[in-house]
């Protein structure tokens, strides 16, 4: 079998996890002026309420991205999907129509609830995808959230030359015609042979990390998911306002700036992970994409010319390669009643990694931009550079370990 064609089922996946990654990326070229405009604070207050924001934001995918994704091994993909693509349009409504901080904070909230779904799309490609060719199939799920990535940034760079709220209404719009696309085209995938009983113990993150942890690997595997995310996340937490600081780019630059990145991200995860997985196979591209973020992260806060800044965009990129690849390992380790859960854990895994990351990367920003220091606005690279070797050190010391998981 290959890899499942792309007809409508297949590209409601995508454009849903294209606007999920889009409710994390739409906000950022926006977000010092929006914080400013509705808390009146300076760079360093916006870029600490920043953090706040994406925590919460995090924080609901972490606690509720196993609890759908364990649901929809119970009674489904297509419900959970299109329940939370509705949610999603309310929340970009209040987003554009708010002008106060609480409420904003709130709808983050709503919006990080919705978006942790993305771990249900998962587990909908892979009832989709034969087990050999999944970890090709998650690089189609990767290339979707660069697409997002890149369309995220881009619009909210783009529209906010006409405001700050402008990008909301776009993104509302782009995820209410999509739950219709969903409501005419999206079949269910998961097999009723293949369902098993919500359990609720095991419905939220950490009961269901208990339940996977005692298959082999899967504990060293999000270990190291979990340093690489929080490492990765060092772009969404702090980008907008280091280019801001290090080279006083505007919205629309940084928009365009993330939008090169996503669109590096999406070629990585679309194209070139297929020739890396043939020459490499899975465990020499986790190490080959660990390699490339450490060299981006290493260089990134010593540059001081934008324009070779952006140059370093593909190399970050391909940072990206880890996680299709480990997400195979650990996929195939485990049944088709499973892989909503492994999905949920995943991704649950990812957005713990994101509460974390920026209350790190943008605590450490402001302390190397506080008035009265010399400043240095790369210092959160740095912070990602020691995660990334500790990552590569774990996966080093047991490969093999992981790879017969």
């Amino acid at each position: 079998m290959a890899l499942p064609k792309l007809q409508l089922p297949v590209v409601f996946l995508l454009v849903t996890v294209a606007i999920d990654a889009m409710g994390i990326g739409l906000i950022l070229p926006v977000m010092p002026d929006l914080i400013s405009e509705v808390s009146h604070r300076g760079l360093s207050g916006a870029a600490v309420w920043g953090g706040v924001l994406a925590t919460a934001y995090a924080m609901m995918q972490f606690l509720f991205a196993p609890f759908l994704g364990a649901l929809s091994d119970a009674v489904g993909r297509r419900r959970i999907l299109l329940a939370t693509l509705g949610l999603m349009v309310v929340d970009y409504v209040v987003m554009a129509m708010t002008n106060d901080l609480t409420v904003l904070l709130i709808a983050r909230i709503i919006g990080g609830f919705a978006a942790a779904t993305h771990s249900t799309a998962f587990a909908a490609m892979a009832d989709l995808s034969p087990p050999e060719k999944r970890t090709q199939s998650f690089g189609l799920i990767g290339a979707a959230f660069g697409l997002g990535f890149v369309l995220g940034p881009t619009i909210g760079g783009l529209l906010g030359e006409f405001g700050t709220r402008a990008p909301f209404w776009l993104a509302g719009a782009l995820a209410a015609a999509n739950t219709l696309l969903g409501l005419a085209a999206f079949p269910e995938t998961h097999k009723q042979e293949n369902r098993r009983p919500f359990n609720l113990r095991e419905a939220n993150p950490f009961g269901a990390f208990k339940a996977l942890s005692r298959m082999p690997g899967i504990t060293r595997g999000m270990s190291i998911m979990f340093l690489y995310h929080v490492a990765f996340a060092v772009y969404p937490a702090v980008w907008s306002f280091f280019g801001h600081a290090r080279f006083g780019w505007s919205a629309s630059i940084i928009g365009i700036s993330l939008g090169i990145f996503g669109l590096s991200y999406a070629a990585v995860q679309a194209g070139i992970i297929r020739l890396l997985l043939r020459w490499f196979g899975e465990g020499g591209t986790a190490v080959f994409g660990l390699l490339c973020a450490g060299t981006a992260f290493a260089l990134i806060p010593f540059i001081d010319n934008g324009m070779t800044v952006l140059a370093l965009t593909p190399v970050a990129a391909m940072g990206g390669t880890l996680g299709p690849a480990m997400q195979g390992m650990m996929s195939r380790s485990l049944t088709p009643d499973r892989q909503g859960a492994l999905q949920g854990v995943l991704s649950s895994t990812a957005a713990l990694a994101s509460v974390v990351s920026p209350l790190i990367m943008t605590s450490v920003f402001a302390a190397y931009t506080a008035p009265g220091r010399d400043p240095f606005p790369g210092a959160p690279f740095l912070v990602s550079l020691a995660l990334i070797f500790v990552a590569l050190g774990l996966f080093l010391t047991r490969e093999k370990q992981i790879l017969s998981s």
